[in-house]
């Protein structure tokens, strides 16, 4: 029995909300590759395209938030993350875990959420915040592609909400880790994985439409 071909939703159904995803001082910041992390080669050009996308949010009226991944210096939060691969991370007293204020236009009254566990709606007040903004649509930027986009999107997924992540705005641990996670969330919604020109032409498309 042939499987029907599922056609994607349209980019943006309802209300949009843009998501950026611990874009963080470290972000920024020149790394070296290493066995444990080999990272995308274009991290850091991936990092400051998000800007982009955040200003073409704001001019279309799209609400944006913005979150950082962070750790009590203490390390009593960490729970199992460092199990695994993972060193310790995102301590708050190191610079590189705050805001990356300047390089992503942060102003005041904007939204902003530390997290303390890789997906954005865990134990965060992201829940009842995209209720008060009435989302429909999440759009996905940041990283890890592999890690807290990826569960972001499928908490998002499971809470039912339209999710789109934003290639050349993510970035990832390793490009066969990025490649896998992309795959995994194209899985659960047919059209997920978009560019940031298709994103961006959908915000204005939205603005700009005459008021019926």
């Amino acid at each position: 029995m042939t499987e029907p071909t599922k056609s994607p939703k349209p980019i943006i159904v309802g209300q949009p909300v843009l998501l950026v995803i611990d874009v963080q001082k470290g972000s920024m910041a020149e790394w070296e590759a290493s066995e444990r992390l080999p990272m995308l080669p274009d991290r850091l050009e991936r990092m400051l395209r998000v800007r982009g996308v955040v200003d073409a949010a704001r001019s279309a009226g799209v609400p944006v938030i913005f979150f950082k991944e962070a750790h009590r210096d203490n390390m009593i939060d960490f729970g199992r993350e460092l199990d695994g691969t993972e060193n310790a991370h995102c301590l708050e007293s190191s610079p590189l875990t705050e805001f990356a204020v300047e390089e992503l236009g942060i102003v005041p009254g904007d939204y902003l959420i530390t997290k303390r566990r890789y997906s954005c709606f865990f134990g965060t007040e992201l829940e009842i915040l995209l209720k008060g903004l009435k989302a429909s649509t999440l759009i996905l930027t940041g990283g890890f592609t592999d890690v807290c986009v990826h569960y972001t999107f499928v908490d998002g997924h499971q809470h039912d909400y339209y999710c789109r992540v934003i290639e050349e705005c993510t970035t990832a641990s390793s490009t066969p880790a990025h490649e896998a996670a992309l795959k995994a969330m194209e899985y659960l919604q047919t059209g997920a994985i978009r560019t940031a020109g298709e994103i961006t032409d959908a915000f204005a498309a939205r603005a700009y439409a005459p008021v019926a």
